[in-house]
């Protein structure tokens, strides 16, 4: 699609679509113009502190078998 066209089917909305338009815009030009320094690199879920809080648990050493107990006994079945 062209500039040109582009210009046409913007021109073409409504003016509730073209302030739609325009907020859409606004959030992109907003996305794209952060540094990559803002960007906070993903990290490795392995180390998070959640991650084997419940290890030393007996009653959850087969998590399986735990959810299907705690499935039975809050919704029968």
């Amino acid at each position: 699609m062209t500039n040109e066209e582009i210009l046409r089917e913007i021109n073409s909305l409504p003016p509730e679509g073209q302030r739609l338009l325009e907020s859409v815009l606004a959030s992109l030009r907003q996305l794209y113009s952060r540094s990559p320094s803002s960007i906070q690199p993903a990290t490795d879920i392995r180390s998070e502190s959640f991650i084997g809080m419940w290890r030393d648990r007996d009653d959850m050493s087969n998590s399986s078998e735990w959810v299907r107990k705690l499935r039975e006994s809050e919704w029968g079945g």
